[in-house]
């Protein structure tokens, strides 16, 4: 039920690097919302056309969504913890990095033809 989708603005973005940042956001996700790491879902989409403060230099966006709430100090864990990983292993900046955090109420998550509400 949790999940994090990472756009990016950086084109052809190395295959094994994207593995390997995919790997490590979701087993932090697991942790972050203390939620077993077999519901996590991880998404990357590169090449995608963006800008940030006016220009077009490598930018991302981030999609954290999770069945439950999220505590202030939970998102702001995630967000320092995910931007430095973006920017170790893909090289965005922090400072050009926007994550949005979404509560989802049970019955609005779909799962293996049922919902978890």
């Amino acid at each position: 039920m949790p999940l994090i989708k990472v756009q990016t603005s950086i084109v052809n973005p190395d295959s094994a690097q994207v593995t390997d940042l995919l790997k490590h956001l979701s087993a932090a996700l697991a942790k972050h919302t203390r939620k077993p790491e077999t519901y996590v879902m991880t998404a990357f989409e590169s090449g995608v056309p963006m800008t940030f403060g006016g220009t077009t230099d490598p930018t991302c966006y981030i999609e954290i969504k999770s069945v439950g709430s999220m505590t202030p100090d939970q998102t702001q864990s995630m967000s320092q913890d995910f931007c430095q990983q973006i920017e170790q292993l893909i090289a965005v900046p922090v400072d050009r990095i926007y994550i949005e955090f979404a509560d989802a109420k049970g019955y609005m998550w779909g799962w293996n033809g049922a919902t978890f509400g």
